[in-house]
């Protein structure tokens, strides 16, 4: 047979290959066995399931109780002024929070030394103690501008201070590491373009810091909630406050303080899933973006 025979393909009538069965099959692809992943996970739902049914059926909770004190007026009331809290003491906190961390990043070293000695002092102090403070700041200043200070600063005023001069303190480095975490270039290219210090802040530096701002901001929204309720110390009517006066009355200690656990959790989890749509919004576009 010549060579360029050899070359040519096989004639149709040539039989097809046999595939041999043994070593050349496909090997079958078997699932991981996770078997104490899934003990794991019945066991704990075991458990959940047995303290749900505690819960539930345990009698000294006095469910019925709790139902019928959840929606009274003086509940509510405490509500209302626990959620007016919340909202003025984060507006007024990050407003003097954000005027401190533009001290603390100016190029003025007093500025620079006074916004640092305020973080230090309002961190380093329980929040109860500067409550207490304020609540006896009588003692020092009996009068202010002729006025009684017993007269000028009642309680409500006295929790709103106390509490937005401590959420300062900490909004200030919140507002100031979201500042820090935009890349020195955005700023330059900004002064290359001709904008102003205003303009570059509010155009470029403010939007991009707002997704290292809005996580720790959201966190400290939450607390602050939960921390209205260290203001009953001085006899404010929020909701905890409200539930107290109710339990003092009947004694009935458990279900009202399921009364307010209950309304912070509802509340809580209603500002968890505002947070979260408020961090999709600054984070679109980037891959935090979810």
């Amino acid at each position: 047979m010549s060579p360029q025979t050899d070359l040519l393909p096989p004639s149709s009538s040539a039989p097809p290959p046999v595939k041999n069965d043994g070593d050349d099959a496909v090997p079958r692809i078997v699932p991981v066995r996770r078997t104490g992943r899934w003990t794991a996970a019945v066991a704990v739902l075991v458990l959940l399931g047995l303290a749900l049914n505690s819960v539930i059926r345990n009698e000294a909770f006095q469910w019925d109780v709790v139902v019928s004190y959840f929606a009274t007026a003086s509940v509510l009331r405490g509500l209302w002024l626990t959620l007016w809290l919340t909202a003025v003491v984060m507006v007024l906190g990050f407003a003097l929070g954000a005027l401190l961390a533009v001290l603390r990043l100016s190029g003025n070293p007093v500025l620079q030394a006074v916004s640092w000695g305020y973080v230090w002092l309002f961190r380093s102090t329980p929040i109860l103690v500067q409550l207490l403070f304020w609540f006896n700041i009588g003692a020092l200043y009996p009068q202010i501008l002729g006025v009684s200070t017993v007269t000028l600063l009642g309680p409500v005023t006295i929790a709103v201070i106390g509490l937005t001069l401590h959420e300062a303190a900490y909004a200030a480095e919140v507002v100031r590491g979201g500042i820090l975490s935009v890349e020195r270039g955005q700023v330059e290219a900004a002064q290359s373009l001709g904008l102003g210090p205003w303009r570059r802040f509010r155009r470029i530096v403010l939007p991009q810091a707002m997704r290292s701002i809005v996580p720790p901001a959201g966190n400290m929204l939450i607390g602050t909630l939960k921390g209205t309720s260290i203001v009953s110390i001085i006899a404010v009517q929020d909701l905890l406050y409200s539930v107290q006066l109710v339990y003092h009355r009947t004694y009935e200690v458990i279900p009202m303080l399921l009364v307010a656990t209950l309304w912070y959790a509802a509340v809580t989890s209603l500002l968890s899933f505002g947070q979260r749509y408020v961090e999709r919004y600054y984070a679109r576009g980037t891959a935090g973006a979810r």
